[in-house]
């Protein structure tokens, strides 16, 4: 999102109001189409996957999920839903099938991206990702003294230190490697802040080894011998159209997943139970949900995603030229 943000830094400059409104304009269009079919869909299966899922969660005896994830169809939760307004709301923040507590997250980002470029603009990389992580753990212990807890970590505050370490990764791009190495010093210490979910050892070190991981696939021409030829094999194999269709699907697949996975798994349990065993059933469970959400994602995407980006480029180029008049006449009189 920042290395398109900087491509498009000439034709649509940061610190011009319209460049905000078609970034916002780009990102709704982006995730609220399939967003709102899928919301519809899991809120009406709702009652048969919550069936689906005290069945698994009792054959594995663990502890039922809050019926209200699965039921809540309450005119609050919806229009929270709607306006992506859930992620700011504790009661809210988990409350469907779907595991779209991350598109509220989401959409809190897009909402301070422009200021934080701006921010960039400013200060450069490295002092904007130390302001804007300060001001994140400010609130996150502001948070706690007032004993405010999310089910997920759906408030920006509770993650901005990763969305700031993708954001370094970008600046990177163009920077000296004494300047390369000190983004990625950053970024694995953003990464190891203590919160935003479960901080035991193994999660922060994945956590760490993706973002050095990461790193290394955009800095491979600096990384010596083999070191810089596997990082550089691997980056090429993954800009290749198989995995160029993956990142597409991407969404779509996040979002039918578990309406697929959860029908199917509690299929197998009740069929087959303690009968096969516990990689037996992993392997037909996969076996039936892998493919099953694949073609699923490229119908969605193909009749709903595609159509929904194609509208939002519409609106860009429809009304881009009739706002920016106004937004610049905005700017000026304040």
């Amino acid at each position: 999102m920042v290395f398109h943000y900087q491509l498009r830094q000439e034709k649509e400059p940061w610190q011009r109001p319209e460049t905000w409104l078609k970034f916002w304009t780009r990102r709704y269009f982006r995730i609220a189409p399939l967003f709102y079919v899928m919301l519809c869909l899991a809120l009406a299966l709702g009652p048969y996957l919550y069936d689906c899922r005290i069945i698994i969660d009792d054959f594995l005896s663990r502890s039922h999920q809050a019926p209200e994830r699965y039921l809540d169809g309450s005119l609050k939760n919806i229009v929270a839903h709607l306006t992506f307004l859930f992620g700011l709301v504790p009661n809210l923040a988990y409350r469907t099938p779907l595991p779209d507590w991350s598109l509220g997250l989401e959409m809190q980002f897009y909402a301070v991206f422009p200021a934080v470029m701006l921010l960039v603009r400013r200060l450069d990389w490295m002092r904007s990702a130390l302001v804007v992580a300060a001001a994140g753990c400010v609130i996150v212990f502001a948070m706690r003294l007032l004993s405010i807890h999310f089910p997920m970590p759906s408030f920006l505050p509770l993650k901005i230190q990763i969305f700031l370490c993708g954001m370094l990764l970008a600046g990177v791009v163009h920077q000296s490697q004494p300047r390369s190495i000190l983004y990625l010093a950053l970024a694995l210490l953003l990464a190891a802040l203590p919160f935003g979910g479960d901080q035991g050892l193994g999660k922060v070190l994945v956590r760490e080894a993706l973002v050095a991981g990461f790193f290394a696939l955009v800095l491979y021409r600096m990384l010596p011998g083999r070191a810089g030829t596997l990082a550089r094999a691997i980056a090429v194999t993954l800009s290749n159209r198989f995995f160029h269709l993956m990142g597409e699907l991407s969404f779509s697949i996040y979002l039918i997943h578990l309406l697929v996975l959860q029908p199917v798994a509690a299929f197998v349990i009740s069929e087959f139970g303690h009968q096969l065993s516990a990689p037996l059933r992993f392997a037909i469970v996969v076996a039936v949900v892998l493919p099953t959400v694949t073609l699923l994602s490229w119908i969605t995407y193909t009749l709903i995603e595609v159509p929904g980006q194609k509208a939002g480029r519409f609106v860009v180029q429809r009304f881009g030229r009739k706002t920016a008049p106004v937004l610049e006449g905005i700017k000026r009189s304040a």
